[in-house]
């Protein structure tokens, strides 16, 4: 369906691809992550870190909203992600 008409902030509010970076040092593997991703992007793996704590991984990157819920729930500051800029 082609709409007539779109909103004014339609490039601001847009969701654009993002790339999720885990930093393995600092996870903690508490699934905060996993448990609040709205897209289940994210989920823990059998892998541990080298302080012994099992690491959360990125299952499927294309899914991913580029929301930032990850990264503000995240007490370790272990997840972070990266913007594309692209503008279509």
């Amino acid at each position: 369906m082609k709409l007539w008409r779109t909103p004014f902030d339609q490039t601001e509010k847009a969701t654009r691809p993002a790339k999720v970076l885990i930093d393995k040092d600092r996870c903690k593997g508490c699934g905060y992550c996993v448990d609040f991703c709205p897209k289940a992007v994210l989920e823990m793996s059998e892998e541990l870190n080298p302080k012994g704590y099992t690491l959360a991984i990125v299952v499927d990157e294309s899914k991913c909203l580029g929301c930032g819920l990850c990264e503000m729930l995240c007490p370790e500051f272990a997840i972070y992600l990266e913007l594309s800029d692209n503008e279509s």
